[in-house]
């Protein structure tokens, strides 16, 4: 097995230039999701590092570029809330934790890959998958709505809306004007400028600029809730950030928390795995492969797991810095490594202008990918989608906004999968024949036809076709509630595969109904499988092995002689 995915050296003149872009795409990014998270920014760069280093070098995807991406970052900066809120008087400790999380959920990803789960991420359905992307970006937009105005960040939804009010009554003005420039240049800048460069890196470099001659002067600290603020004039700024390489911290445990720091461990695993095989997928129709889900998972376990150990955000594959890195060129995972090694060379030197670089501008740049997340596609199409599919993503959409992301996905599947199996029980049902003369069956012979029209429509006979679930198996059981018509029951399954166990007791309950009226019952044209799965569960008793083994024909012949007996 080859070490590193898809590594060859002949595109790397392109996978330079790849990589060189994605970096200059992630580093305003990465910059603004360290901070939405609450940790700081350069914890959102860190995790650019180190997960864009180690998917790259272990995953599944050649040309995939992996860092901190808007869903992570919300499901993260819940997790920071609920530890900082566990231990207010000690957040080194609280942080912790948190990045122990982070651990865990790596460790979990890998555990995923080794078992071969990706294959099983890539079923679910894509109103719940839209639901909660849609949800993630309606999450950032309102969370980034205080910083645009000039005000602190809140810590959740519910906050947000609720602070709402009084920040857009109070504006910073300096502040507005700053993020209003961003959201300009990320929205409305030319094609032609941004294919050269990208519109997030124009946004941070020309607002970082604008507040520095404008506002020029010393940066100014304070602490306001426990939090240190930097000022520029009136605008909150980034302030002293951290330069060198971090130094690994072990992994904190609390035995009281380890069930909800193991809950919070899944919802990042799974999220991280979701977003990652997306974006693969993005991935592989842009570039003509295939990606190996599995090892995926693993590359992206262990990014996460070492940028937990570093105090970096949790990331997964990130759509946008993969696109670029792909249209730029970049097809092997060298670009995706060289990505993180230009932002290590970036944050080893940078860390004195990125003190200059404003809150408002990065909330603006967020703002821009809020609105990237949301299924827009899938909006448009309100009017003719179908009803089942848009109240599915909807439901997933409020629950993710309002309630719990991992409530939100587990009721969106739930709510899937029962759509999912009424519409097999309809299919069945339609491919079942319920007949009492041969008229309207095309699949008997002609002996079978003239014994089952000679029976004069005292012989029921049902034909089911396909593999049997247990809801099509409860639908025809609640079709034959009186036997007073008919004298003979034949169940044909020689075009049934495979049978459940739920689906046996409904059999069951038929062939127990059939003999407690007094009538008889054939099972007919058993498969191996299926003749195994009813021996097993006692449906089939040693006393009716003769009759289960009989052919439609003779069971039919049976079923006239007990019609004329009659």
């Amino acid at each position: 097995m080859q070490f590193v995915h898809g590594l060859h050296f002949n595109n790397i003149r392109g996978d330079i230039t790849g990589g060189l872009t994605a970096a200059v795409v992630a580093l305003p990014l990465a910059l603004g999701m360290g901070v939405a998270s609450g940790v700081g920014p350069i914890a959102g760069i860190y995790g650019a590092i180190f997960v864009g280093l180690f998917a790259a070098l272990f995953g599944g995807t050649s040309a995939q570029v992996s860092g901190p991406t808007g869903p992570m970052t919300v499901v993260m900066a819940l997790i920071f809330m609920e530890y900082f809120d566990k231990f207010p008087d000690d957040p080194a400790y609280a942080a912790a934790i948190a990045f122990t999380v982070v651990i865990m959920g790596g460790l979990l990803q890998i555990l995923f890959g080794i078992l071969k789960l990706g294959k099983y991420i890539n079923l679910i359905p894509h109103p719940v998958i839209s639901g909660f992307m849609t949800g993630i970006g309606v999450i950032i937009i309102l969370l980034q709505i205080g910083p645009l105005l000039g005000h602190a960040q809140q810590s959740g939804t519910l906050a947000a809306i609720n602070a709402m009010p009084d920040a857009i009554s109070s504006p910073v003005y300096s502040s507005l004007m700053i993020a209003g420039l961003a959201l300009l240049i990320v929205y409305f800048l030319p094609k032609r400028i941004s294919s050269i460069i990208p519109s997030p890196l124009v946004a941070l470099i020309t607002g970082t600029l604008v507040l520095y001659f404008w506002q020029s002067g010393d940066i100014t600290s304070s602490v306001a809730n426990g939090k240190d603020l930097y000022l520029m004039g009136s605008v909150s700024v980034l302030g002293n950030i951290p330069t060198g390489i971090p130094v690994p911290q072990l992994p904190v445990f609390e035995l009281e928390l380890l069930g909800s720091m193991l809950k919070s461990a899944l919802i990042l695993a799974a999220l991280g795995s979701i977003d990652s095989l997306l974006t693969s997928l993005v991935a592989d129709n842009m570039t003509r492969t295939y990606h190996r889900s599995n090892r995926e998972l693993i590359g992206q376990g262990i990014g996460n797991t070492v940028a937990g150990l570093f105090g970096g955000l949790p990331g997964a594959g990130a759509t946008m810095r993969t696109v670029v890195n792909i249209r730029a060129g970049g097809s092997t995972p060298i670009s995706g490594a060289l990505h993180a090694l230009v932002l290590l060379a970036i944050i080893l030197g940078a860390g004195t202008v990125a003190r200059y670089i404003p809150h408002a501008l990065l909330a603006g740049i967020l703002i821009k990918v809020g609105t990237d997340i949301i299924d827009w596609d899938y909006l448009k199409r309100i009017k003719t989608a179908p009803k089942a599919g848009m109240m599915i993503m909807f439901t997933v959409l409020f629950c993710t906004v309002f309630i719990d992301l991992i409530m939100a996905v587990a009721l969106g599947m739930i709510m899937a999968s029962f759509l999912l199996m009424q519409r097999i029980t309809t299919l069945q049902m339609k491919s079942t024949t319920t007949a009492t003369s041969a008229d309207d069956i095309k699949h008997l012979s002609e002996e079978e036809a003239a014994i089952l029209n000679d029976a004069d429509g005292r012989i029921l006979y049902f034909h089911i076709k396909g593999p049997m679930s247990f809801s099509a198996a409860k639908s025809m059981a609640k079709g034959i509630v009186d036997f007073s018509g008919y004298d003979a029951l034949i169940i044909d399954l020689s075009d049934v595969p495979q049978i459940d166990y739920t689906s046996t007791r409904a059999i069951d309950d038929i062939l127990h109904d059939a003999h407690d009226s007094g009538r008889k019952a054939y099972l007919v044209g058993c498969k191996e499988q299926v003749y195994k799965m009813l021996t097993e569960q006692g449906v089939i008793k040693q006393e009716d092995t003769d009759d289960a083994k009989l052919s439609l024909l003779d069971a039919l012949k049976k079923s006239l002689h007990i019609v004329k007996e009659n």
